[in-house]
């Protein structure tokens, strides 16, 4: 347990060097603050179009907003805010197998799965202060301004969408670990997340898919019940579950020599 706390911590350390941790968290913010921010700003806007477009006979009705509205950014945003990450952090291990730095780290260490261990938590870590601090600035300042009881099944569509970004995570660290540069840790990740969208066309499957987990905006409309969810949430925790566990072997029988 000490040689993994000592793992963490180096990771955590190299985050906060690097600056990653700090971008990470300013991203997440900044979206927590856009969300509820379009929204109040949506009446203003329709306003200056209804000026301009009134002098070629056009009319533009004023839009009432509501908390809704800013849960509706939330999830147009957070997946945005989860490409962001997977792209920062997605070199997690390829810088390191291009400095030759993994070597003296097997060295000291008595098995390698540590590693995998160490970096898969403080990336789940990462993205999960990330996400619930962004959620819970948009939540607030809906709170402020209006009503978050319009918006059904909130908690279950954050938690849904939390779920789905650890699933991403563990494919970016078993294509990043199975190819050994950034670029087959994005393309790997992005291949299955597409995979997913595509067997989501599909009836029969579509419910059992992962991406199933990002239709926030149908959750907070109560247009899908979390019923409709409880299937694919079960799927995306075991396929996430094997990611990390497939990892492991190959990396164990990766060559850094």
């Amino acid at each position: 347990m000490k040689q993994l706390f000592a793992l963490i911590k180096k990771e955590l350390t190299g985050q906060l060097r690097s600056g990653k941790m700090l971008f990470i968290g300013i991203l997440f913010v900044l979206f927590g603050i856009m969300n509820p921010a379009v929204a109040k700003l949506t009446p203003w806007l329709f306003e200056m179009m209804a000026e301009s477009l009134s002098e070629v006979g056009m009319t533009v009705t004023a839009a009432e907003v509501s908390a809704i509205d800013s849960w509706v950014q939330f999830y147009k945003n957070i997946p945005i805010a989860l490409i962001a990450f997977i792209l920062i952090e997605g070199g997690i291990f390829a810088s390191e197998y291009r400095s030759g730095a993994m070597v003296p780290i097997l060295t000291k260490i008595e098995k390698r799965r540590g590693i995998i261990i160490a970096k898969s938590v403080v990336l789940s870590v990462l993205w999960t202060v990330g996400f619930w601090l962004c959620f819970a600035i948009t939540y607030f300042y809906n709170a402020y301004f209006w009503d978050n009881s319009v918006a059904q099944n909130l908690g279950f569509s954050a938690l849904s969408w939390w779920l789905f970004g650890l699933w991403a995570v563990s494919a970016v660290m078993l294509f990043s670990v199975a190819f050994k540069t950034e670029a087959g840790g994005l393309v790997g990740c992005g291949a299955v997340s597409l995979l997913s969208l595509l067997l989501g066309i599909l009836p029969k499957i579509g419910d059992l898919v992962p991406t199933r987990l990002t239709d926030g905006n149908a959750l907070i409309f109560g247009k899908l019940a979390i019923g409709d969810c409880t299937s694919a949430i079960v799927v995306t925790a075991v396929i996430g579950m094997a990611f990390f566990a497939l990892a492991v072997p190959i990396f164990n029988r990766a060559d850094f020599y």
